[in-house]
């Protein structure tokens, strides 16, 4: 507890004539007995500070960019009235620039007895848990020339979730899903695919979908359809480790992969498929395995709400351990990492064929737009210099995807605002090609 009116108090007193001034503070306070005795009166009715109860209430989660409200109450059992500023201590990145006084700062009065609430809205600016620090209150007397401070600590902890900005997509690749799963007169036939009905056969079919069996007890031509099977494994694996670090405009390369990952999850859910994720750069961040189809994208979101990039070096033998362990019968290994040749060429391909020889494999990586557009300057040398990098660079790239299409992977390189949803195109490719 703090004293804070002694200021208030010496400005007072230097106000006063100074013929009347006594060597000695009791000199001055004897001088000064009116104003003593209010400040003391004052101290005495503030409303004492340690005894307060404050418990806290409200949003538990909320996603990045979004706000969140949480709830102090303020109980006072004490016989005074209580006359406060209070700060609720949040962590800096829990609002945006330059609101944190305005929101965490409250003025509040509660009668002897009684409780209010107070609200603290949160913006945060990242992923990831934030818990509230420490509630400092300052309870004045009725004419504010002393006050009493204190601290509580009132536990709250508030998970700032992905954004997931390509949801919009959603809709979108639904529709083609429809499609392909025979809810609406399209139709398809390919390896991994199901047998689902028989209907008249019209030009355009493909001949060898023609039942003749069924074509010889009836006097049309009869052509199998089929449907894209479902109950098919899906493991997302998100490489964590420094090259998913490099900013890309203002996020990780990790937040795009993140939300590149839960566009294919709640759309292969959709689909009937099961969906389980890997983060992992030399050990396993997060895994989540056998969730239902209505519980998938809540466990993925949690678990990728508290991620982040680790400045180490991957270690591809160690991933592909894992993930062939995560999906030991035949899966669609979605693989979220860098295009780089070195990290490529010096770990993953040595490693590559024992995710290929068993699983259908597909590397989706995020690429700088900032490249491509120093790729076309041009104006002045050192614009003719850039251009000439960002054209090595794509060659670099355009260099190690073809090394691992000969592999057999399927390969998907993107900006971050088009990953997402070629992403989800190439799966329903797979599932066309009947590959999945």
């Amino acid at each position: 507890m703090a004293l804070t009116g002694r200021a208030a108090l010496l400005a007072a007193l230097g106000s006063l004539p100074v013929g009347i001034w006594d060597p000695s503070w009791m000199g001055i306070l004897a001088v000064n007995a009116p104003l003593a005795a209010a400040c003391a009166c004052d101290f005495a009715l503030a409303a004492p500070v340690r005894r307060l109860g404050l418990t806290r209430s409200g949003d538990a989660s909320v996603r990045l960019g979004e706000t969140a409200d949480v709830t102090l109450t303020i109980t006072n059992p004490s016989p005074r009235p209580l006359r406060a500023h209070l700060r609720d201590a949040w962590p800096p990145s829990s609002w945006q620039p330059g609101t944190e006084v305005a929101s965490s700062r409250h003025t509040v009065t509660v009668p002897a007895g009684e409780r209010r609430r107070i609200t603290t809205r949160l913006r945060p600016t990242r992923r990831g848990d934030r818990q509230a620090d420490r509630v400092t209150v300052r309870s004045y007397g009725p004419m504010r020339l002393f006050s009493r401070q204190g601290t509580h600590k009132v536990p709250w902890t508030v998970r700032v979730l992905p954004p997931f900005t390509s949801r919009k997509h959603l809709p979108s690749k639904l529709a083609r899903l429809r499609e392909l799963d025979g809810r609406t007169s399209v139709l398809i036939r390919g390896q991994g695919t199901e047998f689902d009905s028989l209907r008249e056969y019209v030009p355009g079919d493909d001949t060898r979908s023609i039942d003749w069996r069924a074509t010889a007890r009836q006097s049309a031509v009869a052509v199998r359809t089929w449907r894209p099977e479902r109950d098919r494994h899906i493991l997302l694996v998100l490489d964590t480790g420094r090259t998913s670090a490099g900013r890309v405009g203002d996020a990780p390369r990790l937040d795009a992969s993140m939300d590149a990952a839960l566009l294919l999850a709640a759309l292969a859910s959709r689909a009937g498929d099961r969906v389980d994720l890997l983060a992992y750069d030399r050990r396993v961040r997060a895994l989540v395995q056998g969730r239902t189809a209505g519980d998938v994208l809540p466990s993925l979101v949690h678990a990728m709400a508290t991620l982040e990039p680790e400045l180490i070096e991957t270690d591809a033998r160690g991933l592909t351990a894992m993930a062939l362990r995560t999906a030991p019968r035949h899966s669609l290994i979605v693989l979220l990492t860098t295009l780089d040749a070195a990290p490529i060429e010096d770990g993953l391909l040595p490693v590559l064929s024992q995710l290929t020889q068993r699983h259908t494999v597909l590397l989706a990586s995020v690429a700088d737009p900032h490249i491509a557009h120093m790729a076309t300057a041009r104006g002045n040398t050192d614009a003719v210099y850039e251009a000439a990098a960002a054209a090595q660079a794509q060659s670099e790239r355009h260099r190690t995807a073809e090394q691992l299409r000969r592999h057999g992977v399927t390969v998907v390189d993107a900006t971050p605002e088009e990953l997402a949803p070629a992403l989800a195109d190439a799966y329903l490719a797979l599932k066309t090609a009947g590959r999945l």
